[in-house]
């Protein structure tokens, strides 16, 4: 009689609110519900299970009709705190807090966090992680506006420009549309990589270079941006792109709230990567 109680009790609860009960085992990507704050694109998540069999959850940002995605590869450890309804823990990184802006200009974005928390300094240009940024790719064509394939371009900013170097270098030809490093790390540090670590002689894919000449922190100095071009020895069209300008609201030079995070000029320098993503569509 209990049982058959509890069994009542809960397909009334899905039928009234909707739960929804997935089996353990079920290897589709599970999405929590859309929501849209006032006045910007609908956000959600999405558990998407990966090649190797573990779950990563990626914020999901979708204008009505997008023209391209953007996997976003945040910096520092990589760990943003997305929750499942969206609430994000660490926002303060460029390619988080800037989700607003590209969304208006058309294009979707997608953001990953870490899985179980785990900090990404030192892993962005092992092969395990290029794998991680080719699932992300193939989700992001696939299943952002279907049936439609979207061309997607990957966009890392400092430790996260090593994740998108090695994504590009090991994209599959077709795949990508093109690859924008900003603010990279091109200095040894305590993340023992950097963007020459991840085989910038194999990017075949356009490929864009954004440094902030105001940018103070020392793995990262602006001088190196054509060095890291220069890298990409069998890039089709690399080009360099030097910024000025920001604030500083972080104790280091490396924050995110600093001119090497692009703090106070977000929509500058969204303008300028956006036109170069344009011309490529």
């Amino acid at each position: 009689m209990a049982y058959r109680f509890h069994a009542l009790l809960l397909a009334v609860l899905i039928a009234v609110v909707g739960v929804s009960v997935a089996s353990p085992s079920d290897t589709r990507a599970q999405s929590a519900a859309p929501r849209a704050p006032a006045g910007e694109a609908p956000e959600h998540t999405v558990n998407l299970p990966l090649s190797d069999g573990k779950l990563q959850r990626i914020l999901i940002v979708t204008p009505p009709h997008p023209r391209a995605a953007i996997v976003m590869l945040p910096g520092g450890s990589g760990d943003v705190g997305i929750e499942r309804d969206g609430d994000i823990s660490h926002d303060n990184n460029f390619v988080v807090r800037s989700r607003g802006l590209w969304a208006a200009r058309g294009y979707a974005v997608l953001i990953p966090d870490t899985i179980d928390r785990a900090n990404l300094r030192g892993e962005r240009s092992t092969p395990r992680y290029a794998q991680l940024v080719a699932d992300l790719t193939a989700y992001a064509r696939s299943s952002i506006a279907p049936p439609a394939a979207l061309p997607v371009f990957l966009l890392g900013t400092s430790q996260g420009s090593i994740a998108a170097m090695n994504g590009a270098a090991h994209a599959a030809p077709g795949t990508l549309a093109g690859v924008v490093l900003t603010e990279s790390v091109s200095v040894m540090g305590g993340s023992y990589e950097t963007v020459f670590d991840a085989a910038p002689e194999r990017v075949k894919i356009p490929a864009l270079v954004v440094a902030n000449t105001d940018d103070q922190c020392n793995v990262a100095p602006p001088g190196m941006a054509p060095r890291i071009a220069a890298a990409m020895t069998n890039s089709p069209d690399v080009k360099v792109e030097m910024v000025s300008g920001g604030t500083t609201k972080s104790a280091k030079a490396c924050g995110s709230r600093t001119p090497h995070g692009y703090y106070g000029i977000e929509d500058r320098v969204v303008d300028l990567i956006s036109k170069w993503m344009d011309a490529r569509l």
